[in-house]
């Protein structure tokens, strides 16, 4: 079975997949030259599914063009998600379940928010790796089984390592392992406690912080303390080159806060991802995503330096 699909359907990350990560104008040979509407698998609206797992803003637009299989590219600023339509149809009609084809787009979505299309050095086994993981937690957090999570890679994958793409068995531990941390998370919460995070180089304790808004109320004080962060719930200061005079916050609890002089305004979050260069990313209405690397430099999703996370 595996070798018909294979002749029919080409393999999925395998040919044409260097233009899955690098950040570049248009993808290899120019294949992507045709659009077709925004992306709906059958009667599911699965980006949107996805999203709302990770609890993310879809910042690309997802397209049928004629890519081989499927890939996550940067073209003119612009973030995409392109497939064929024909390739994906025919995986799950041969797999019988369009659980193969969410996981296509979960893969190449995983490219992106874990900034992997920032790299300009194309597709590479960790990369991969980490788009399989996200896969699986994307997955179970959807409703699959680890069969379902795991149908497309076990057909289509190679089983020895290439240069650019890891082998069957290790992308599927891939999938298993952010299947099996969704499957935990989702067994883990309905009870107590809070794990220690570390944020570019820092490990501290998420603690209880007081409630941060807006403050319309003109009744209460606008004494310099009541409109500050306490210094023991902020984790990081963000510094931005293009505000540079405004007064940006991680907290413990991995909220964004801006302080102004009507109090704390809450603008974003710092949220995870699986990318060892950029383990952070930085959500809010304020900018962009903006990612955050190893070092705490903040970079936008061209790849290009806009801040910094420091101390205070």
């Amino acid at each position: 079975m595996r070798r018909v699909l294979l002749s029919v359907l080409t393999g999925l990350f395998i040919t044409g997949a260097s233009a899955v990560t690098p950040a570049v104008a248009e993808p290899k040979g120019g294949a992507a030259t045709a659009y077709g509407a925004p992306s709906k698998l059958g009667a599911r609206d699965v980006i949107n599914e996805i999203i709302d797992v990770v609890g993310l803003k879809p910042r690309f637009e997802v397209r049928a063009a004629n890519v081989p299989n499927a890939a996550a590219v940067i073209m003119n600023g612009q973030r995409y998600i392109l497939y064929n339509e024909n390739f994906v149809n025919s995986l799950n009609t041969a797999l019988r379940t369009d659980w193969a084809g969410i996981s296509i787009l979960a893969h190449e979505i995983g490219h992106h928010l874990n900034g992997h299309t920032l790299s300009k050095g194309g597709s590479n086994q960790q990369d991969e790796l980490e788009a399989d993981e996200f896969s699986g937690f994307v997955l179970r957090k959807m409703g699959a089984s680890l069969s379902e999570a795991q149908a497309a890679i076990k057909v289509l994958a190679d089983d020895e390592d290439s240069y650019t793409h890891p082998g069957k068995s290790s992308r599927l531990t891939a999938i298993s392992k952010g299947w099996r941390n969704a499957h935990d998370q989702i067994l883990a919460s309905a009870k107590a406690g809070t794990p220690n995070r570390t944020v570019a180089g820092i490990n501290r304790p998420v603690a209880s912080e007081p409630a941060v808004a807006t403050v319309a109320n003109t009744k209460r004080s606008t004494s310099t303390s009541s409109r500050k962060m306490p210094a023991q719930y902020i984790m990081r200061q963000v510094k931005l080159q293009s505000l540079p005079n405004e007064r940006i916050f991680v907290t413990t609890s991995f909220s964004l806060v801006r302080e102004t002089d009507q109090g704390m305004e809450v603008i974003g979050k710092l949220q995870k991802t699986n990318n060892r260069n950029f383990p952070y990313m930085l959500e809010s209405r304020y900018f962009n995503a903006l990612f955050v690397s190893t070092e705490g430099i903040l970079l936008n999703e061209e790849g290009r330096k806009v801040g910094v996370l420091t101390t205070t």
